[in-house]
């Protein structure tokens, strides 16, 4: 059961690295569904309209510095993240985590890190085979 609930940690921790290195639109779309929220719903939210975001998404327009501050803070990520900045910002709940991890023993550490290269492993590997 030890190892399940690494295997899930890690396994989270990967999901939301990999939003790190797609585009604002494509990182928009992603968290948005993922938090389960509507176009509709974030559109009222923030003060914009549903196609509005739909073209934010599609990355057709780019949104304004505070229209993407306002969408960045209703999802719960910062304005670099959903803009495909540094890498060294993540998501603020992967950050969290990875705080957490900090106080675990070494070989905790260890063993979380062996299942998020293994989870990378196979994502690349699912990548791969997928474009053949």
């Amino acid at each position: 059961m030890f190892i399940n609930s690494y295997f899930c940690i890690a396994f989270l921790m990967f999901c939301l690295l990999i939003t790190v290195f797609m585009s604002f639109g494509d990182n928009l779309k992603k968290i948005r569904a993922d938090k389960d929220i509507s176009q509709d719903e974030l559109a009222k939210k923030v003060g914009t309209s549903a196609p509005i975001i739909g073209r934010y998404e599609r990355n057709e327009i780019k949104p304004s510095i505070d229209t993407a501050k306002a969408i960045a803070d209703e999802l719960g990520v910062t304005v670099d993240f959903l803009l495909g900045g540094d890498d060294t910002i993540m998501d603020k709940e992967l950050l969290q985590k990875v705080r957490d991890i900090e106080s675990f023993t070494e070989g905790e550490r260890t063993k979380i890190y062996e299942l998020i290269d293994m989870a990378i492993s196979y994502h690349k590997t699912k990548k791969a085979y997928s474009k053949a």
